[in-house]
């Protein structure tokens, strides 16, 4: 949702209005958005469960069920006067293939927005590959063996890598009507940037007809929308008062997002890894982060532990928290967004991915940027103790921050007036305006 807003929020100020289809479940405020128009597609879903396998079924109910209603609300817009010839296009996250079509139907060009890595569209286009040559399905066994054909990949870095039987069935079709998506597309927008991914920029566009913006960071790009007006959850500013009190690169942030959850005994070793570690931390704990529980209370001794140098939160302005000076490192689970802001902030980062392109993104965190390292495998508090300290106070960790720095600087080159992602902006709205 925050890319798509930030991308809503740089074409409104180049001079284009916005109408924001949106589903009943996960409903952005109107208010927080006055210069747009909103239009509620009735879903008639449930609310999604946090497993994985149970949001991708969700995607798809959710493509079947907004189908006619999306239908009737976009005739109904057309056949407002003037509209018809007014409506430049639709712009769809790649996963909505349903919708698309539709538009398509009416005749409104339609445009995908691809809110993950480059690296990551790859890697669904080439799944059908994946599973021809064995790769997928995985076996337990060649969880470590090497993608020759996609380095820098392990196979437990793959899309739907930890899947089989009917959840390998219901990935591979999410994958390939995303990967349709973008292929039918009138083009494709992409959240990064050219010094990033130029390699995988280059193999996207060998792979596609339709034409390729990336136009990352898209949270630098908009003047207009900010991932606090786009959160579906209240943010606590407080610990931003609470991080001018810490020293430069002292404090650890830890978020696992907006999604993604954990067992309560991994809960419990990460709580007391914090503690062993004798680090500063800003901790984001979200009531529903472990599975099973309601309240992630946190284990009876943690505060009497870190009384005094940590702080723990329900959400926080990460975007904020990231760019704040006292903030050394980042402990993510490396979706695309939280990965992209890090990397623009020039914050290394504790690698922990949980499913998706998580695994991947955290792949090139580690082994292509260097900007920071993963923590693999069984959680234990040691193991976590350890790889706090590495990231926060060793010379491995120096030279990571080192790293995210360098990062930084690519990010704000392709922002400025001749950067790539600049140059990229204005041929997209070219581009627009002659469809």
């Amino acid at each position: 949702m925050s890319p798509m807003f930030h991308l809503a929020g740089l074409l409104h100020a180049r001079g284009f209005a916005v109408t924001v289809f949106h589903t009943d479940s996960n409903a952005p405020n109107p208010s927080s958005h006055p210069e747009y128009d909103f239009v509620a597609v009735p879903d008639g879903m449930p609310a999604a469960k946090q497993d994985v396998v149970k949001v991708i079924e969700h995607v798809l109910a959710l493509n079947r069920s907004c189908e006619e209603p999306f239908r009737e609300r976009l005739a109904a817009l057309l056949e407002a006067p003037g509209a018809r010839d007014d409506v430049a296009c639709l712009v769809a996250d790649s996963h909505l293939l349903t919708l698309m079509d539709v538009a398509r139907q009416q005749g409104v060009p339609t445009l995908a927005l691809r809110t993950g890595s480059a690296a990551s569209f790859l890697c669904f286009a080439a799944h059908p590959m994946l599973c021809e040559k064995g790769y997928l399905p995985p076996q337990e066994s060649q969880l470590d063996a090497p993608v020759k054909e996609m380095p820098p990949y392990r196979v437990r870095d793959l899309m739907g890598a930890t899947r089989s039987g009917h959840e390998h069935d219901i990935a591979s079709e999410l994958l390939s009507r995303a990967v349709e998506a973008m292929r039918t597309s009138s083009g494709l927008i992409i959240n990064t940037f050219d010094a990033l991914e130029a390699a995988d920029l280059a193999a996207v566009r060998r792979d596609l007809a339709p034409p390729v913006f990336d136009i990352g960071p898209l949270h630098k790009a908009s003047p207009a929308a900010s991932a606090a007006s786009s959160s579906l959850l209240r943010q606590d500013h407080g610990c931003l008062e609470w991080l001018n009190s810490r020293a430069p690169a002292s404090v650890l942030y830890v978020s696992f997002g907006s999604l993604a959850s954990v067992g309560s005994a991994d809960f419990v070793e990460t709580a007391w890894g914090i503690a062993g570690s004798g680090q500063p931390f800003l901790w984001v704990l979200r009531p529903d982060l472990v599975r099973g529980d309601t309240r992630a209370a946190l284990p009876d001794g943690f505060d009497a532990a870190t009384v005094g140098r940590g702080m723990v939160v329900s959400w926080a302005p990460q975007e904020e928290v990231l760019a704040h000076a006292a903030v050394g490192g980042f402990w993510t689970h490396c979706g695309w967004n939280s990965t992209l802001e890090s990397v623009c902030a020039g914050v290394p980062m504790l690698c922990r991915p949980s499913f998706g392109d998580q695994m991947g993104n955290a792949r090139h965190v580690e082994h292509v940027w260097r900007a920071g390292l993963s923590l693999e495998g069984e959680l234990e508090r040691g193991k976590v103790e350890s790889a706090i300290r590495r990231l926060m106070q060793s010379e491995d960790g120096e030279e990571m921050r080192r790293r995210a720095r360098e990062l930084k600087d690519r990010a704000a080159e392709s922002m400025a007036l001749d950067g790539s992602s600049s140059i990229n902006i204005g041929k997209l709205v070219s581009y627009i305006l002659g469809l």
